[in-house]
């Protein structure tokens, strides 16, 4: 009697003779990402987090990428992640959006807090999903959010894009949406106590560059994201030792790991303000007067804005 043929074999799919239910279930779902999940069961390496993280991302990358690395197909499975903390989560209400041109560049300036990139997503999102014309906002973002292994490759398939006047230059003669974030790493990590406190916009350099390109800023507030992971301490020490700028200590991180860097759901308000036009002759921008006082109007703008819906503002959480 003929012996059967061994059942036949693909990388990464063994057969259900040869494979546990729980790899096979795994290689399914993940394909080379499960594969390196099943040889590291131990996990205690973070390259090994961070590999499978990669190797997930790569599974949803397609061959349609912008020169920033802006990948639509892959972006789109993050969708329901964000209408999700849109919606639900945070509970988004965004007023405004007359003020964002249906067409067109515009220089979209905004207060920085949460520890983590969470308000410039929801910006990014609210306007994408609000505005008549779907419009989609690109993100300057931080060097350092650009250079941490598990948010770099993320944010760039995002269309998230390093801060620098030169990308911002080029996004804005591509007459996109570009926001930017001036108070930089002043606002992201600033302590509890400081909430809600507009800090310093560095030299000015967004009002530079929308000078250069003609492009009217459009000052935008968010209330609800400083209270996501209030900060406490921050050892400083600590982040300078794994090349961040700070380490944060809020009531849940680093004491529960990183289920600590889970956000509260908190109210949020975004709140889009009317146009500053700084449609000047792009030879002011090397005029220091001219650039600090614009970048004091657009600052105490948006603090104005802030301060106007804290007071209208009930319980963080509920907003009652």
């Amino acid at each position: 009697m003929s012996q059967p043929k061994a059942a036949s074999r693909t990388p990464f799919a063994p057969s259900l003779v040869s494979a546990p239910p729980a790899e096979e279930l795994l290689h399914d779902l993940l394909g080379e990402a499960g594969k390196l999940l099943v040889e590291h069961p131990e996990l205690g390496s973070p390259r090994a987090w961070i590999d499978l993280w990669n190797l997930f991302l790569h599974r949803n990358q397609s061959l349609e990428l912008d020169d920033f690395g802006y990948d639509e197909a892959a972006a789109k499975v993050w969708q329901p992640l964000f209408d999700f903390l849109y919606r639900v989560w945070w509970r988004v209400t965004l007023t405004g959006i007359e003020n964002v041109p249906n067409e067109g560049r515009a220089l979209l300036v905004i207060n920085h807090s949460g520890v983590l990139p969470w308000d410039g997503a929801m910006v990014k999102h609210g306007i994408a999903h609000e505005h008549p014309s779907r419009r989609r906002v690109r993100n300057l973002a931080l060097d350092m959010f650009t250079t941490l292994p598990f948010l770099q490759p993320w944010l760039r398939q995002l269309g998230e894009v390093r801060a620098c006047p030169e990308n911002g230059e080029r996004l804005l003669m591509r007459e996109e949406l570009v926001a930017v974030f001036p108070e930089g790493v002043k606002g992201v990590g600033k302590y509890f106590r400081d909430r809600y406190r507009v800090a310093r916009f560095g030299r000015g350099g967004f009002v530079r560059l929308a000078l250069r390109t003609r492009s009217p800023i459009i000052p935008i507030s968010v209330v609800g994201a400083e209270e996501i992971h209030p900060v406490l301490f921050r050892p400083d020490f600590i982040g300078r030792l794994f090349g961040f700028p700070y380490f944060p200590i809020t009531p849940t991180f680093p004491l529960f790991g990183a289920a600590g860097l889970v956000p509260a759901p908190t109210k949020w308000w975004i709140d889009i303000g009317k146009p500053i036009d700084a449609g000047l002759d792009p030879a002011y921008a090397e005029r220091p007067m001219i650039v600090n006082e614009v970048t004091d109007v657009v600052r105490s703008t948006i603090q104005q804005m802030i301060d106007s819906r804290l007071a209208r503002r009930g319980n963080i959480f509920t907003g009652q």
